[in-house]
C-alpha cells in the first residue's frame, strides 16, 4: 500500500529499558540507545492511503493519525513497536485491527495549519487518551547522520507486532531518509503514554518536524 505523511512531529522521551519491558512482547528485543530505552509521540497528518492498485479516494483515503511507539529489534534488524495508533477514520480502524491486529483506536481529530504552525487536537472515543498541542519547525532540513540519535529514533523501515494468536510478525515499509528539521511544541495536553500505562520522565522531550514524506507497506511476514 501507500500512504503520504504530512506535517509530522516526533516528541521522544528516554524511559528506563524496565519499564518498557513488561509492556512489549517477549518476542521483541528492546531496541536501546546506550542503554536508554525511548518512546515516541507521533502526531501527523495522512494522504494517498491506498491499496497498491486502488485509487486513493477523498475523505477514505485522507485522515489524521497519532502514534505511541517504542523501539525494537528481531534478528538483527530494527523496528518500530506501536503501543497505539488513533487515527480519524472508523474504516481504516477496522482494516488495520482486522488484517494486522495492530492497536488501532478511532478518535476525534483536529489538525490545522496556520502559516507555519500545526494546531492538533485527538481525543480518543473510548478511553482517557488525548493530546492537545501545536507544533513547528525552528531549523533547516537535513538527513540524519548514521550513528546519531535523530537515526536512531527516525531510520526504521519495518514494524513489529503480533497476530490474534499471539505470533509474531514484521512488516515492511520503504520511504527516502527522512528531511527533519529541528521544532518547537507546546502540549495543553498530553494523556497519550499514560493510556498505556507509561509515565512521562518530566522533562522536555526531543522534537524533530517533517514537513512530507512519501512511503510505501508491504503485507506482513511471520518470524
Amino acid at each position: 500500500m501507500t500512504q503520504t505523511w504530512h506535517d509530522l512531529l516526533f516528541a521522544h522521551w528516554p524511559i528506563d529499558a524496565g519499564t518498557l519491558r513488561g509492556k512489549v512482547p517477549a518476542a521483541f528485543e528492546l531496541d536501546l540507545c546506550e542503554g536508554q530505552g525511548w518512546i515516541g509521540i507521533v502526531p501527523f497528518f495522512m494522504t494517498n492511503v491506498s491499496p497498491r492498485g486502488v485509487p486513493a479516494l477523498p475523505v477514505v483515503s485522507e485522515f489524521p493519525e497519532l502514534n505511541v511507539r517504542t523501539y525494537v529489534t528481531v534478528g538483527g534488524k530494527p523496528g518500530v513497536y506501536f503501543f497505539s495508533l488513533d487515527a480519524g477514520s472508523a474504516l481504516a480502524v477496522k482494516a488495520a485491527r482486522i488484517l494486522f491486529n495492530l492497536p488501532y483506536f478511532t478518535a476525534s481529530m483536529q489538525v490545522e495549519r496556520v502559516s507555519s504552525t500545526v494546531r492538533y487536537s485527538s481525543a480518543r472515543r473510548e478511553g482517557r487518551a488525548e493530546l492537545i498541542a501545536e507544533y513547528a519547525p525552528a531549523g533547516p532540513s537535513s538527513s540524519p547522520a548514521i550513528g546519531s540519535l535523530e537515526y536512531f529514533l527516525t531510520e526504521r523501515y519495518c514494524l513489529y507486532h503480533v497476530d490474534r494468536r499471539g505470533r509474531p510478525y514484521r512488516l515492511e515499509i520503504h520511504h527516502p531518509p527522512w528531511p527533519l528539521q529541528p521544532a518547537t511544541a507546546t502540549f495543553t495536553r498530553n494523556t497519550m503514554a499514560d493510556a498505556a500505562s507509561i509515565a512521562l520522565p518530566n522533562r522536555q522531550p526531543l522534537l524533530h518536524f517533517s514537513t512530507r514524506q512519501d512511503m510505501v507497506a508491504w503485507g506482513k511476514e511471520m518470524i
